[in-house]
């Protein structure tokens, strides 16, 4: 992408972190957790709680929200092959990242459409399964809910899976599927997973990965700033693995993002557009909120001062990284994210690099709960 620094090496965004310090469980209560508040333009940090958010927001800020929906996504199911009609046999761990009605790495607009039954998935042991084998799904009692044939092996075990048709496919989903909790999390997902990986305001039903920052928010606080005059808006842009996966490159510029689907409704894009133009601070709750506006702004074309943006659905791979220019993102609520990731090199670009590495220190230092179920920061 243009205006990214060829000098920068993914090892740049590498710090070290104390395994004690990645959250585990939530918090015990929706909204009671710490935030590291940071200038972006002198790298000041200030140490509070997620509930002093309101008091660093001004009538008038626009908070954005992402309000996809996480689907349980993670399935168990057993092998059998077609040909040889042999008995299920050997667990299978299957990971569905999104409905295939696109080619993944490709614009939706090209290429011929997928069956409406195919998902791209990614199975685990992937080595035992191949093309022609048939996938069955218990559910808990053992009945035979849901069947997929592999129709293509992919690369670092992914696969498209041509499911069965079944009458209502998301409602099987909701009876054997799990949360995807995501692997650093060292545990198995449990009942209270399915309320507090999702935020309350979820609503478009296609992640397999929540938008972290906004699982701080409880519907007290979201009515305390609207009360304060912060006006909301929600955009959707469905989470997928790709966005968490590890850089199989050295150097920044080589990073390719597999691309996510995201919707901006009329009365959002009237939002933005509104804020824009008023010089209204738009604040994304989110890194999947920055790559929504910021791709929106670029599909929308004109030069970096314009700001507008239009009503679409659509697909993005974008990437930022230390020389992206903003053109819509004036504040940003985020969590703190995997040493060097995408989402690291994002917030980077946004605060700088070697700002962000010095909050990070300080967090560590200050024993902030890190990850998906941690702590949060809010940078302007």
């Amino acid at each position: 992408m243009s205006g990214q620094n060829k000098d920068l090496r993914v090892e740049d965004f590498d710090y070290t972190l104390p395994p004690e310090l990645i959250a585990q469980q939530p918090p015990q209560e929706r909204g009671a957790s710490r935030m590291l508040v940071m200038d972006r333009k002198t790298g000041s940090l200030r140490d509070d709680s997620f509930p002093g958010l309101e008091a660093n927001l001004r009538p008038g800020d626009l908070l954005v929200l992402n309000d996809s929906r996480v689907i349980p996504a993670r399935l168990y199911a057993r092998r059998t092959l077609l040909r040889d009609h042999e008995k299920p046999t050997g667990r299978i761990e299957v990971m569905l990242l999104e409905p295939a009605d696109h080619p993944a790495d490709e614009d939706p607009s090209a290429g011929t459409p997928a069956g409406e039954n195919q998902w791209r998935a990614l199975v685990r042991p992937a080595r035992k399964v191949a093309i022609g084998e048939r996938l069955v799904f218990p559910a808990h009692r053992g009945e035979i809910v849901l069947e997929a044939e592999v129709l293509e092996r992919g690369k670092f075990g992914e696969r498209l899976l041509e499911f069965a048709p079944v009458d209502d496919f998301y409602a099987v989903l909701e009876q054997i599927g799990h949360i995807p909790l995501p692997p650093y999390i060292r545990r198995d997902d449990a009942d209270a997973d399915r309320k507090r990986y999702q935020t309350v305001f979820a609503h478009e039903r296609g992640s397999v990965a929540a938008p972290t920052a906004g699982l701080h928010f409880t519907p007290q606080m979201l009515e305390a700033l609207a009360e304060r005059g912060v006006e909301i808006a929600r955009v959707t842009l469905h989470v997928g693995l790709g966005t968490f996966a590890p850089l199989r490159v050295e150097r920044v510029d080589e990073v390719r993002l597999h691309r996510e689907r995201y919707t901006i409704t009329p009365e959002a894009a009237a939002q933005i557009n509104a804020a824009a133009r008023s010089g209204r601070r738009i604040v994304a709750v989110g890194t999947t909120v920055v790559r929504t506006l910021e791709a929106a702004a670029l599909a929308a074309g004109g030069n970096p001062g314009d700001k507008s943006i239009r009503p679409h659905s659509g697909a993005t791979d974008i990437f930022i990284s230390p020389g992206f220019e903003f053109r819509l993102v004036d504040a940003l609520l985020t969590n703190f994210h995997l040493p060097q990731s995408s989402l690291l090199m994002l917030v980077s670009a946004f605060a700088g690099r070697e700002r962000v590495l010095a909050a990070y220190r300080h967090a560590i230092q200050e024993r902030y709960r890190f990850y998906s179920y941690g702590d949060c920061m809010f940078i302007a």
